[in-house]
């Protein structure tokens, strides 16, 4: 089946006129105008297709109103006799009109939602909609449309290739939560029961996250090329994330009071001011070995380039550049394991931890909302880091029972320990320790 297109207002070549191009009931309908391609006759004709969309997605569309001479009226006047007739609404005197097609709802659906969404998401919709969900429910109408149907489609889509075999969890889940969108909007402005009633999104595997420890970033700053180690020394101990440092201007380094200030990502190629959440919108403080780095490119800069890092050309990294030729070869060459950029933020979120840090602070910092995913994603590598891994504690219970039966230790022999001052609690911790050593004598790094 062919793929399905959005609305748009077109140019015919021949002609330099302006004309719309939309699906009516599952008919591609191009209807021409007498005006000519300009800025202001562009948005005459984008309003007017706007309230076609809007007509048709209510179902209170004039094919013969809106376009009095066109061939295309009196094709759906002949056919509206077989349309399915209106009934009313439940607990309402107003009559329901006529349910749309699903390509005419996701088309309005798609317009509505739009304005909130940044550009690489719009992109993504549109591709799902045009490649997976019209194909198959285009000319349905969004009453039809069944929870049998919805559970059908998905088994279809886990059998398309993906990068690993077949489409992963992942993918697929995305796919049916646009579906569920669209036809849930339509069940609560049709009255229509929900098809995604009981239907459950697949389990999908945890994040992976593979930190570096600090001997590897060692190893990794050591090696990499001499123009790219300012920039993965700010990636491993700043955690900012590959749009966000490759986006990094110098308007947005704040050298007085040591800040990195992320307000733009670097998306496709193209800057955007829209950061992936809120919290992404963040002030970063400097640490001494990303102040140094930052200094050394300043000192490189051309002041004709705006971005801190920069290519030879002059034009921000390339995500997709610098990890085929850069990053994967440096890998391979140091033998270390396979692992995508990305997980120098991981690595400057568990060193963060391990160091101690305040959560908080550190969650401010990555540009998380809150703590959750430091506590569920990070917090099982710290131990690693920091060979933290309880036996200090284990070491302590041991010594307390082993001395059970003996004589009561100097802090035992203190009435209240809490109103000693700070000094008298350090001595008697000292005394403790002298007579009643910890079994485990190593000493962590």
């Amino acid at each position: 089946m062919a793929v399905l297109l959005m609305a748009k207002v077109r140019v015919r070549p021949e002609t330099g006129t302006l004309y719309l191009d939309f699906f009516y009931r599952g008919v591609r309908c191009r209807e021409q105008t007498a005006l000519p391609d300009t800025a202001e006759n562009q948005k005459k004709v984008q309003s007017l297709l706007n309230r076609v969309q809007k007509d048709i997605a209510q179902g209170v569309f004039d094919y013969a109103t809106v376009f009095p001479g066109s061939p295309r009226a009196a094709q759906f006047a002949t056919s509206s006799a077989g349309s399915q007739p209106s009934v009313p609404a439940t607990g309402s005197g107003v009559a329901k009109t006529t349910r749309p097609l699903f390509a005419d709802f996701a088309e309005l659906w798609f317009l509505e939602m739009s304005p909130q969404w940044r550009r690489l998401h719009r992109s993504c919709v549109r591709e799902v909609l045009n490649k997976n969900l019209l194909p198959v429910f285009g000319g349905r109408s969004v009453g039809d449309i069944s929870k049998a149907d919805v559970l059908t489609f998905r088994a279809q889509i886990a059998k398309l290739p993906g990068r690993k075999g077949t489409l992963g969890n992942a993918r697929i889940n995305k796919i049916m939560c646009f579906l569920r969108q669209i036809l849930n909007e339509a069940a609560d402005r049709f009255d229509l029961p929900p098809a995604f009633r009981s239907v459950k999104p697949l389990k999908q595997k945890k994040t992976d996250v593979q930190p570096f420890s600090l001997d590897e970033v060692n190893r990794i700053l050591s090696t990499v090329r001499v123009d790219y180690r300012n920039y993965l020394v700010t990636r491993f101990f700043t955690g900012m994330r590959t749009g966000e440092i490759n986006a990094l201007q110098w308007k947005y380094v704040d050298l007085e009071r040591n800040l990195i200030l992320v307000r733009e990502t670097l998306v496709d190629g193209e800057v955007e001011d829209e950061a992936k959440t809120q919290s992404s919108i963040r002030d970063i403080p400097m640490q001494p070995m990303v102040r140094e780095a930052i200094d050394a490119q300043r000192k490189m800069r051309d002041p004709e380039v705006p971005w801190v890092f920069p290519t030879r050309a002059g034009s921000p990294i390339d995500g997709h550049n610098f990890t085929n030729r850069v990053w994967y070869p440096l890998l391979r060459y140091l033998e270390l394991d396979k692992r995508r950029p990305y997980q120098t933020r991981h690595t400057a979120a568990t060193l963060m931890l391990a160091s101690g840090e305040n959560p908080e602070w550190i969650a401010r910092t990555l540009g998380h909302s809150n703590t959750d995913m430091l506590f569920r994603v990070y917090s099982r590598y710290v131990p690693n880091l920091t060979r933290q891994d309880g036996r200090a504690f284990a070491g302590l219970l041991h010594s307390r029972l082993a001395d059970k039966e003996s004589a009561p230790s100097a802090l035992a022999t203190v009435a209240d320990p809490d109103a000693m001052s700070p000094d008298q609690l350090r001595a008697a911790l000292a005394q403790f320790l002298k007579k009643h050593p910890s079994p485990d004598k190593e000493v962590s790094p």
